[in-house]
């Protein structure tokens, strides 16, 4: 299966503008989500975690109490691409954004 192409500048900029709250950081997308509890965060993580996989692409997070740290970047072809715009999307949806 084909890898998809890092972005160019302006698809980047592009992408970003239509995404809620994301935005670059070291190369990468990244975004903060905030829940009601550790539960609702957690609730969010197993659900993203599901897209992920049907995607067969991950993400760098982490997560404290009700606090979700996403970054996201196609590691095998350096940077950022439509998988990532996509999940990250999708990551606003399951959160409600």
């Amino acid at each position: 299966m084909a890898r998809p192409k890092v972005l160019t500048g302006d698809e980047l900029a592009v992408a970003v503008d239509e995404l809620d709250g994301w935005e670059v950081v070291d190369g990468k997308l990244h975004k903060e989500f905030r829940f009601g509890d550790f539960g609702c965060a957690f609730g969010f993580m197993a659900a993203a975690a599901t897209s992920a996989e049907r995607l067969d692409h991950h993400p760098e997070w982490s997560n404290v109490y009700n606090r979700v740290v996403v970054d996201l970047v196609t590691h095998d072809v350096g940077g950022i691409t439509e998988l990532d715009v996509r999940l990250a999307a999708r990551m606003d949806a399951l959160a409600g954004a």
